[in-house]
């Protein structure tokens, strides 16, 4: 690890580290034996949330780091998540409630984009934070985020480097100015939005379906429920080799198959559904029907049948037991028991009984995973685990036959279909709407207010762009950026209406150029009277030619294509043929004004409905700037072209 947690591969990964805030008063020989304590207190004390939970690759870890360069030592874990984004979000909340349970630890946790909590936030991050000088800044503190601010000006606060801080200055400015380094309350509030709900959300991310499983696996998954995941991933990444070993079955026969229910979390259960395959006729794997009410049952029984059978294909079933590292023989693993049974882990049921053997299993696989980690040469493989728990766990198929005949019901997977609403529901708590906020189509469309059109896109246009792109609109209270017309008029005098002593040419010096940019040669009260009467003499010029050119434009098809205003007095109806020729010269001096509002919602809006319902330039834009358009219900087709 240097100043910054490099991520070893390019997989979905998640990294967190534990610092301790430095205290004199700490013994530094002993580093190594306060982290570890430190990791058996924490892995004790969230166990009972981390044990039953389904990981999709790899489980919360904890191990101690020994210190490098000026990095200090730590608690360091790396997770694999794959496609389920919600293992990362649950790790930060574990790390989060970590640092609130440990308030003398910081955390810092980083993925393969890098800050993803200030990506999370990035609508609400102040100006000056970017990539570039983001690093070792974010991190948790008694269960907060915080954020280590840049000095306006160099040497302005004694307390805060100019360059992106170390790791021992990051801890030390945490430990002496912890209120001042609190993120605002808009960036929390991002971020605890997309952790809200835990730990409870637990079970809301799991789905239960019935499978029609042979008894091995249906044995297997009673004691290791996390291991359908690693049977899922099987499935999911085979290749044509894996299939091989499915041709013929030998571990798991299809004839000892019975019905039972298993847990997925919701990704897994996903991914197992959506993939379509035919099993080979030599698998002796039989499909009923798609018209029977079981055939659902049956294909996610068998395509589970395959992960675990391609699983055990890719190990020797006489693999060395010297790999199974014993739990028992770990010197952890009593204060780590002991300090399960405290925090009440068992729910007070016998000691001995079958529940609390189920427990006991997880909480001795939990201890091999996350806590008494082997290295990567020792540790089993899914394949392993799952041929070691056939030798060792003893079943009977009449038993679980009995058990089948009262399975609990299933969970409906009508989430699978989202409706067009749900999708938009969906998004839009995403992106962190209040439900309270949320009203009908009908409504929607009653009192929407073409006005939000307009003034959103006035606001888009003030606001500055630069070469890293446009911003848009989100805090009303900014001050809009001013145009001082006349001003700038000014410099159109020495375009337009050079002056005789001045040169003919039309290049202008780099010098002129520059002072558009300043604001120091933008007070006219300096200018002599005879100056300020040249000045404007040449903005009535201007004006006027402006004017005429109005005029040309206005009988053009350009010109007529523009919406205008309406006079306020209209036309008499009522004057004679004469009469109509004078009002048509009239009209030539006197136009109306072209109603900027009106043309450009009925731009927008046109492009809105030319892009049929799809994602396009006017929608992006608009629900970009939070203006959501409610359904076209004029289904007439324009006659009018979009302008652009």
């Amino acid at each position: 690890m240097e100043e910054t947690m490099k991520l070893a591969t390019m997989e979905d990964t998640v990294e967190y580290c534990l610092f301790l805030i430095p205290d004199e008063s700490r013994d530094s020989d002993k580093h190594e034996e306060v982290l570890q304590k430190y990791i058996e207190r924490i892995m004790t004390r969230f166990a009972p949330m981390l044990v039953p939970y389904i990981w999709q690759n790899q489980p919360f870890n904890l191990k101690y780091k020994p210190g490098k360069g000026s990095v200090p030592a730590h608690m360091f874990g790396v997770t694999k998540f794959g496609d389920n984004i919600e293992d990362e979000w649950f790790i930060v909340y574990v790390i989060k409630q970590i640092t609130k349970e440990f308030p003398e630890l910081v955390a810092r946790i980083e993925d393969n984009d890098g800050e993803f909590l200030l990506i999370e936030a990035a609508d609400f991050l102040p100006k000056w934070l970017d990539p570039d000088n983001s690093t070792n800044r974010v991190f948790f503190h008694h269960g907060e985020l915080c954020i280590i601010p840049a000095p306006r000006k160099p040497g302005a606060e004694s307390w805060l480097p100019t360059t992106p801080p170390t790791i021992p200055q990051a801890l030390n400015i945490i430990a002496a100015h912890p209120e001042k380094i609190l993120a605002s309350e808009s960036i929390r509030a991002a971020v605890s939005r997309r952790i809200r709900g835990y730990p409870e959300k637990i079970q809301v991310s799991l789905h239960r379906a019935h499978c029609f499983l042979p008894a091995g696996i249906v044995a297997v998954l009673k004691q290791r429920p996390r291991l359908v995941s690693a049977a899922v991933q099987a499935f999911y990444l085979r290749d044509p080799i894996d299939l091989r070993a499915c041709r013929v079955f030998k571990t798991f026969l299809p004839e000892t198959r019975i019905m039972t229910s298993v847990t997925f979390t919701k990704c897994l259960y996903a991914q197992l559904v959506q993939q379509r395959f035919v099993p080979d006729r030599r698998s002796g794997y039989r499909l009923p029907p798609p018209s029977d009410p079981q055939y659902r049952a049956h294909e996610l029984g068998m395509k589970l049948a395959h992960g675990f059978e391609i699983l055990c294909s890719k190990c020797s079933p006489h693999f060395s037991d010297c790999k199974k590292s014993l739990v028992t023989a770990s010197p952890l693993w009593a204060s780590f028991l002991a300090s399960l049974k405290k925090n009440d882990y068992f729910k007070g049921l016998i000691e001995g009984s079958v529940q609390y053997r189920e427990r006991l299993e997880m909480a001795e696989n939990y201890f091999q995973l996350s806590v008494n980690r082997p290295e990567s040469s020792l540790a089993m493989s899914p394949g392993e685990e799952i041929l070691t728990l056939l030798q060792t766990i003893p079943f009977d198929i009449e038993d679980l036959k009995k058990e089948a005949a009262n399975l609990p019901p299933e969970d409906d997977d009508q989430w699978l279909d989202l409706s067009p609403d749900q999708l938009d529901q969906l998004l839009q708590e995403a992106a962190g709407k209040k439900e309270s906020e949320s009203i009908s189509k009908e409504e929607k469309e009653q009192n929407y207010d073409l006005t939000q059109v307009s003034e959103s896109m006035k606001a888009f246009i003030s606001k500055v762009s630069t070469h890293k792109g446009a911003e848009l609109p989100r805090e009303p209270s900014e001050a809009p950026i001013t145009f001082d017309a006349d001003s700038f008029l000014n410099y159109f005098d020495k375009i337009l209406g050079p002056r005789p002593h001045e040169s003919d040419s039309d290049d202008l010096d780099e010098e002129e150029f520059e002072c558009l940019d300043s604001d120091d040669d933008l007070d006219f009260e300096t200018h002599e009277p005879s100056e300020e009467a040249s000045l404007k003499g040449t903005l009535d010029n201007l004006k006027s030619y402006m004017a005429q050119m109005d005029q040309e434009l206005a009988h053009t098809c350009i010109g007529k294509s523009f919406t205008t205003r309406k006079q306020v007095e209209p036309v008499s109806q009522t004057t004679d043929n004469n009469s109509d020729q004078e009002d048509s010269d009239t009209g030539e001096s006197v136009m109306a004004p072209v109603d900027v509002d009106l043309n450009l919602v009925s731009n927008i809006l046109e492009s809105y409905s030319s892009q049929a319902g799809l994602a396009g330039p006017a929608s992006n834009l608009l629900q970009s700037m939070g203006v959501q358009l409610p359904d076209n219900t004029d289904h007439r087709p324009t006659s009018k072209p979009t302008k652009n």
